[in-house]
């Protein structure tokens, strides 16, 4: 049976890209794997495939019972297919928390390693392996670790992450800023997409104090080109929140030159939590926050309602 590689819902580069690696990682020790996606990649994402000579995964819907897989950039239910706890998970490669809810049908491996990125960990465990990297999944694995580090500015940069991605740039002969600068132009073209689209993008579902959020974000170098819809998204989220089951949707748009995040503020709920999380002063419909870079690091971990 082909083993399918699969990252989270709405996947962005790491959860695009880091599936691809460890296709070829797996079908370079002789075992049948193929990369899938959970849903359409973003900007960023299609921008690096083409670059690198990749055709973007298929997209599936759900896994089969005792369909064999392995999760990578996630550990959360929420973010995997529907069935995932009937087919045969076989690895988790991870960089997030750890969630509770998944089951498998037996003992497996996981890997979850306090790296900035699902592919500088994949490069560690695949050992000698690594040197026999092509020179298109080099790229992958050098553009997932530029976007989930945004280039070395966000705060969950390590020091193995930036080490590798020189590393990888050197080998690639590639201008390590500039292509960085090429991949943040590709994910801030956001003229194409909706503004519930742009609501689920880059989104993940946490439960705060008894309230459901979906906690999205858009990271750019050009936060007034979706802030000048700021009035539309506000007024899409009330629809998407009602279809994804979720009782707000909040938007964090990640200035990343000016390493700074503006939050929209819809409603007294967004207000209450904003200032109870991060000891905001809000004040009209949308909030700034200096040096807010990560989800991950800065932003889940002080969600909080009182």
């Amino acid at each position: 049976m082909t083993t399918l590689v699969f990252g989270h819902k709405a996947p962005d580069t790491d959860s695009t890209g880091s599936p691809l690696i460890w296709e070829w990682f797996l079908n370079h020790t002789g075992i049948d794997a193929k990369a899938v996606l959970l849903g359409k990649p973003n900007t960023e994402a299609e921008f690096v495939a083409k670059k690198w000579g990749f055709t973007l995964p298929d997209v599936i819907k759900d896994v089969e019972n005792d369909q064999e897989c392995v999760i990578v950039d996630t550990n959360n239910p929420a973010e995997l297919p529907e069935n995932i706890n009937n087919a045969k998970v076989i690895a988790i490669i991870d960089h997030h928390k750890l969630t509770s809810g998944l089951e498998t049908k037996n003992p497996i491996n996981i890997t979850i390693r306090p790296l900035a990125c699902t592919a500088t960990i994949m490069h560690q465990m695949m050992g000698s392996a690594a040197t026999k990297m092509p020179k298109n999944v080099k790229g992958l694995m050098l553009s997932c670790i530029l976007s989930d580090t945004l280039a070395f500015r966000s705060p969950t940069t390590t020091p193995m992450d930036k080490e590798l991605a020189e590393k990888l740039a050197d080998e690639l002969n590639i201008d390590l800023h500039g292509y960085a600068g090429e991949m943040f132009a590709a994910k801030s073209d956001v003229s194409a997409f909706s503004e519930a689209e742009l609501l689920r993008m880059d989104s993940k579902e946490y439960e705060v104090d008894g309230k459901k959020f979906r906690v999205s974000v858009l990271e750019t170098t050009a936060p007034d080109v979706v802030l000048d819809r700021k009035k539309a998204l506000i007024d899409a989220m009330p629809a998407v929140a009602k279809e994804d089951g979720v009782d707000q949707v909040l938007l964090f748009v990640v200035d990343i030159l000016s390493e700074e995040a503006t939050l929209l503020i819809p409603n007294d709920l967004t207000k209450t939590l904003a200032e109870k999380s991060f000891d905001a002063k809000v004040s009209g419909d949308s909030v700034v926050l200096p040096g807010m870079m990560s989800r991950k690091k800065q932003i889940i971990p002080n969600l909080k309602l009182s």
